[in-house]
């Protein structure tokens, strides 16, 4: 599962004619279905020579599906990184390794210039008083911004199925609530399939993940991960919320 795509069939993914893009008349049930055996290269071949306007979405937690698309897929499309002014050192040092390492064409959003200016605005610890409010400042509203700015039409995650309970299920596509296509390359690997890939190719992860951190977020509210526990435990810890407001 975590070989590289054959170049025959790259060739031929990529080749596909780019016709009229509506992402209402796309077949999801069907695509789903044909992608369960197919590479994440593949998901990402087709989605590069379908889909105009699309972009990718990371944290700079792992970098596969950036490793992906622009070493292997050579496709430089736009990388979105919501900047919320509370992230860890480390995710702000791996941002910069990567925009320098692979040229990244990469858009940073946030809310405020600075933590100083937040605060000032929204008040202190705002986590701690309203965390869903604290979320929609620091990353809903960015990324509503970033999709209209760069008219977005199909945005790339890099969520696994085995990454929790709630995401078992998780489809490769899925229209967000604007109807604009989500598309999950990794849905079906494992945590050991990211991790195998990116050792074979070398490629940049967040060290955090050496100290224990599995899932990576925010500094004030993300903690590490024991053993036995889902990968994203260390998110909320104590609290019943599973997801910022990116995905629902």
């Amino acid at each position: 599962m975590v070989s590289c795509i054959e170049a025959q069939s790259l060739t031929h993914l990529q080749s596909v004619e780019r016709i009229t893009f509506d992402p209402s008349q796309l077949d999801l049930a069907e695509l789903n279905r044909r992608f369960e055996s197919a590479s994440p290269q593949e998901i990402l071949a087709w989605a590069i020579a379908t889909v105009p306007n699309l972009v990718q979405m990371t944290s700079f937690s792992m970098l596969a599906v950036t490793h992906m698309l622009y070493h292997e897929l050579k496709a430089e499309i736009p990388v979105i990184f919501l900047d919320t002014l509370h992230l860890f050192p480390e995710t702000l040092t791996t941002a910069e390794q990567a925009r320098s390492l692979y040229n990244l064409k990469l858009h940073t959003y946030k809310t405020a210039a600075n933590r100083e200016e937040f605060i000032a605005l929204y008040g202190d610890r705002l986590w701690e008083k309203d965390v869903n409010r604290f979320h929609d400042l620091t990353k809903v509203k960015p990324m509503e911004r970033a999709f209209d700015e760069l008219s977005v039409q199909a945005w790339i995650t890099g969520r696994r199925r085995d990454q929790s309970a709630t995401r078992k299920n998780m489809p490769f596509l899925e229209r967000d609530q604007a109807g604009r296509i989500k598309i999950n390359p990794l849905a079906h690997w494992t945590h050991k399939d990211l991790w195998r890939y990116t050792f074979a190719h070398g490629i940049l992860y967040n060290p955090l993940h050496d100290q224990g951190y599995t899932s990576i977020g925010d500094q004030p509210l993300t903690t590490k991960v024991h053993a036995g526990e889902d990968e994203r435990a260390g998110r909320w810890r104590g609290s019943i919320k599973t997801e910022c407001g990116i995905h629902t």
